[in-house]
């Protein structure tokens, strides 16, 4: 069995010599770098797969770095690591793709299963799953799932690989209620240790992209009290 590599960028030395140890002892094998320049060059040497990724470094913050992966590669995982709690740095995360977030001081038990639970979801669907076709229209949007992008008729945009799977999960249940509860254990996992508030947010970034005008959406409605139904 493969042995799980993860890059850990840290700029806080005992923090980051913590977490190696913690990492290491559980069997992964661990890079780990201050800033976020380095974090960018040992990931263009490949092999990561799992970044563990603070927001506030030197030369490069978390923020650019994660910019810049998602260019490359749709599906790494990408954890946050953030010392603040206001919403909007968490939100502007999830906006450049990141899988999940940890908000600083954090429990190494935490860590250790949102870690799993990560590596877990995102690891690839037996092939008989795989039903729907490469080039589809959602929404307003056409999508192109190899290449993870979109367009609509005003722009172009890419997506998250979390983004194709709530459109995935939709386009699986059309013209179902799907319960918030439900979206997340479609679509995070049932291990998912996170809130719906992280639901919500990447149902409103989604939104910017399929739909004509986001504020009176029409592919993607809410369900008031309850979740949401995909109206193909």
């Amino acid at each position: 069995m493969k042995t799980i590599r993860i890059l850990v960028a840290e700029d806080e030395t005992n923090l980051r010599e913590g977490l190696v140890d913690t990492l290491e002892s559980e069997g992964y094998r661990v890079s780990a770098v201050g800033d976020g320049a380095a974090a960018l060059r040992v990931y263009a040497g490949g092999g990561i797969d799992l970044v563990l990724l603070d927001i506030m470094m030197p030369e490069k913050s978390g923020y650019d770095v994660c910019r810049e992966i998602r260019r490359q590669d749709a599906r790494v995982p990408i954890i946050m690591l953030t010392a603040k709690g206001e919403e909007i740095d968490k939100v502007l995360g999830l906006e450049l793709g990141a899988d999940d977030y940890v908000t600083k001081p954090f429990g190494l038990h935490e860590l250790r299963a949102r870690i799993a639970a990560v590596l877990r979801r995102c690891r690839p669907e037996p092939a008989a799953r795989v039903e729907l076709p490469d080039l589809f229209r959602f929404g307003a949007a056409e999508i192109d799932r190899k290449s993870y992008r979109g367009r609509s008729p005003t722009r172009s945009f890419s997506l998250t690989g979390r983004e194709l799977k709530l459109i995935d999960t939709f386009r699986r249940h059309p013209g179902e209620v799907l319960s918030r509860n439900e979206l997340l254990n479609l679509v995070w996992g049932i291990d998912y240790l996170g809130t719906t508030r992280t639901l919500d947010q990447h149902i409103a970034q989604l939104r910017k992209k399929i739909e004509d005008d986001p504020a009176a959406p029409e592919a993607i409605l809410t369900v008031h009290g309850v979740g949401y139904r995909y109206n193909p």
